[in-house]
């Protein structure tokens, strides 16, 4: 969300000036502000914060907040899926590039040496000894998101030792998971058992598994089914996923707060998010794979959209969701 108005305020709506916070924080308070009030926060307008009062048009009425946080939660996952392409790509022609060199006579750092940007660890074995290694490493910070809805008593307590060897260590551990999460016993307990050690936020949808120590070293699946990672160690790439994983911390909710109201009586957030991803044309196990639920409970809930907006098919339903408003980010209300 990049502003296009004039240099005095090259910024986006994730960043606002301290002329544009202070007008729209009064227009958000008062439900809208006089023009000539925003004479001094221009970019209110080039981001769409602030937009004419059809029925005065000397006034302006501000975006709701729901539906910049919305809006800034897209365009941040638009923006990690397409740098995680660009890893990809990166990793593959790293890889090409390693290949070429291995015969040229030239010295080549041996595997888990400190030169070795990129390592594949294959196996599930190789990878707990690379998580162990880098645990014992750690002494300062571990950043994780972790997909999947609802965390299991059995994945929780694979990781245990490790989180409580850095909570003796005085480590801050923050991991990101989905809204779903938030409704499994183990991962309460879990949270418990860690004290002020752990902050855990959630989010609609989240980007695949994410390991980060001390932002030297990071952890990613290398195939569909995690039986191999990658443990990376270059530092432009490290500080990427650094950088992938604060900005969605910063949209994310704390786990104890509660999640918005939709602001439409009988559906959900959760139906909200559904309704959405329907409208964009994806599959149930697509929508079910993104929201960490099953296929079975994303289907209870889109048929609990059909009947309460009224729709007797999946076409129908599409027509409902769009005349609800429910096939983009909450629309604003004038007051």
């Amino acid at each position: 969300m990049a502003g296009h108005g004039t240099d005095g305020h090259p910024h986006g709506a994730d960043r606002l000036c301290e002329a544009g916070d202070r007008v729209y924080s009064r227009a958000v308070r008062r439900g809208r502000v006089e023009r000539r009030e925003a004479e001094a926060a221009p970019c209110l307008l080039d981001l769409a914060l602030l937009h004419p009062d059809p029925g005065a048009m000397d006034w302006l009425v501000p975006t709701a907040p729901q539906e910049v946080v919305t809006r800034l939660l897209r365009e941040v996952y638009d923006e990690v899926s397409a740098g995680q392409r660009r890893v990809g790509s990166a990793v593959a022609a790293i890889e090409r590039y390693a290949a070429l060199g291995g015969g040229s006579g030239q010295r080549r750092p041996a595997a888990g040496a400190e030169g070795t940007a990129i390592r594949v660890l294959d196996g599930l074995a190789r990878i707990q000894a690379a998580m162990d290694e880098a645990t014992q490493a750690c002494t300062t910070e571990v950043l994780t998101v972790q997909p999947g809805g609802i965390r299991r008593e059995h994945e929780l307590s694979e990781g245990l030792h490790r989180a409580l060897a850095l909570r003796g260590r005085g480590v801050r551990m923050r991991d990101l998971y989905t809204h779903v999460a938030r409704h499994g016993q183990g991962l309460l307990h879990y949270m418990e058992l860690m004290g002020d050690a752990v902050e855990a936020r959630t989010l609609d949808e989240v980007i695949d598994r994410l390991i980060l120590f001390d932002r030297t070293v990071a952890f990613v699946p290398a195939n569909a089914e995690r039986t191999m990672a990658l443990e990376l160690r270059h530092p432009a790439l490290v500080e990427y996923l650094v950088t992938v994983f604060e900005r969605l911390w910063r949209l994310a909710l704390p786990i104890t707060a509660p999640l918005p109201d939709t602001g439409i009586e009988g559906i959900s957030h959760r139906e909200r998010s559904i309704a959405a991803l329907l409208a964009e044309g994806h599959q149930d196990a697509v929508i079910a794979e993104r929201l960490g639920i099953s296929v079975r409970t994303c289907r209870a809930h889109i048929a609990r959209l059909s009947e309460t907006l009224g729709a007797a098919s999946r076409t129908q339903l599409g027509v409902r969701i769009a005349q609800a408003g429910l096939d983009g980010p909450p629309r604003a209300r004038v007051p």
